[in-house]
């Protein structure tokens, strides 16, 4: 019996055994991991280009030398002037460019002058030097400069008028080298920055390295930053208007090469109204009367267009206006037969229903709706052809005001279309006075 039971037991430890094994073969696997690592070609090339002197300096003499990049040494200026007497300056921009692929920064920044070959500390009181960004930001260490962008300096020298007592005749020499080394996570640029308070410069260099989250936040809450402005072109900013952000993204089908990049990249627009002006005044185009305006070659051939491009453009503060860029405008035509849409290279435009709204307000009005996306900021306050509230402006005195947009009115040879008191989009006559409120892009 003893032995049965023996055998039995036996069996069952075997069984056991057996079966261990045929799932550890099920379970098992081999595992592998390959790879490849592969170092892209890269380069470090940052260097000056693109010197403008300013046209009112002073003249340069037999024996000066104009501002010029060394032609051996495209990382050196030079320059000579004479400064005569009290009011003579000597002012010119130049691109640093980041011509490589990889981020750079100022890492040590050496500044000399001297009086007469004299070493001194401080600036002569007969005399104002500066060597800043054109937004006025002083060039300082651990300024970042992006790969494949520029940025630009502005130099001044000046003789300066209040001064109690003239100075005598004095060689003044001035040296600023920055050394820009690779950028890391030390680069003032890598911080996030204030869209109501930062300098343009700041911002701009903070949206090309991807650090978008207060400034999203700031478009989000339709933030706005103050601009002053000379809209009667008489050397004096009379005017304050106010701009805030309309767009940060770029998607893809912005790359599509017939899409109107009006909606891409980084937009700002007038959050109010700048002034009052007509689309076009009624008269005789191409042969024909039109009594109430017209719209025939659209939006790059009318009145407005020059208007914005040209006057307003040229009120912009000059930190403001040197870094807008230019635009690719896609614009809707009229009824006028054989017409197709319009494309344009602007500095400033106006909007389209299609970028207020997300969509085409009252059918196939704007033949361009195809080619132009809704703006960011008025995606996520939710304006829509039935929430039209928020779309509408108001003047500096908190009137509401109608406000021009740029698609001509498809049905009509003489309308364009326009956002109404209550937000509303609408066409009317194109000899209308009405609402100014322009956008332009920084960067792309």
């Amino acid at each position: 019996m003893r032995s049965k039971n023996r055998k039995v037991t036996t069996y069952f430890i075997l069984f056991s055994l057996l079966l261990i094994g045929v799932v550890y073969a099920i379970l098992q696997a081999n595992l592998q991991i390959n790879g490849t690592a592969k170092i892209q070609a890269n380069t470090w090339n940052i260097h000056f280009d693109n010197i403008q002197v300013n046209e009112n300096s002073v003249s340069i003499g037999e024996n000066d030398i104009q501002a010029t990049i060394d032609p051996e040494n495209n990382c050196k200026v030079d320059f000579e002037v004479t400064l005569s007497i009290p009011g003579d300056f000597y002012e010119f921009t130049i691109d640093v460019v980041n011509a490589g692929t990889i981020d750079g920064m100022i890492g040590e920044l050496t500044q000399t002058l001297k009086v007469n070959n004299e070493t001194v500390s401080e600036v002569p009181d007969y005399l104002n030097y500066s060597v800043t960004y054109v937004d006025g930001t002083d060039v300082e260490e651990n300024h970042i400069i992006i790969a494949g962008y520029a940025k630009k300096i502005r130099v001044r020298l000046e003789f300066k008028t209040d001064i109690e007592e003239l100075p005598e005749a004095a060689t003044i020499s001035t040296s600023l080298e920055p050394q820009y080394i690779q950028a890391d996570s030390s680069s003032v640029y890598y911080r996030e920055v204030s869209f109501a308070t930062d300098s343009w410069s700041d911002i701009i260099d903070a949206y090309k390295v991807g650090n978008i989250k207060v400034l999203e936040q700031a478009m989000e809450a339709g933030t706005t930053r103050a601009v002053q402005l000379d809209l009667d072109n008489n050397g004096t900013a009379e005017t304050t208007r106010h701009v805030r952000i309309a767009n940060l993204s770029t998607p893809s089908e912005c790359e599509a090469s017939d899409f109107s990049e009006t909606a891409c990249g980084f937009v700002l627009e007038f959050a109010d109204i700048i002034t009052k002006h007509n689309m076009n005044p009624s008269g005789t185009y191409k042969g024909t009367n039109y009594s109430y305006g017209w719209n025939v070659d659209g939006w790059p051939a009318s009145s407005m267009y020059s208007y914005v491009n040209t006057d307003i453009y040229n009120a912009l503060p000059y930190d403001l206006k040197s870094i807008v860029i230019d635009t690719i405008v896609v614009s809707g035509h009229g009824s006028t037969t054989g017409e197709t849409n319009f494309t344009s290279i602007d500095k400033l435009f106006l909007f389209d229903d299609k970028e207020i709204y997300g969509t085409n307000y009252h059918g196939a009005t704007n033949t361009a709706i195809n080619q132009e996306r809704q703006l960011d900021y008025y995606s996520y306050i939710d304006v829509t052809s039935s929430n039209i509230k928020s779309a509408a402006k108001k003047k500096l005195n908190s009137n509401v005001s109608s406000w021009w947009l740029r698609s001509a009115y498809s049905d009509t040879a003489s309308g364009f279309h326009h956002v109404n008191t209550d937000g509303q989009w609408w066409d009317t006559a194109a000899f209308n006075v009405l609402g100014v409120s322009p956008a332009f892009r920084i960067a792309e």
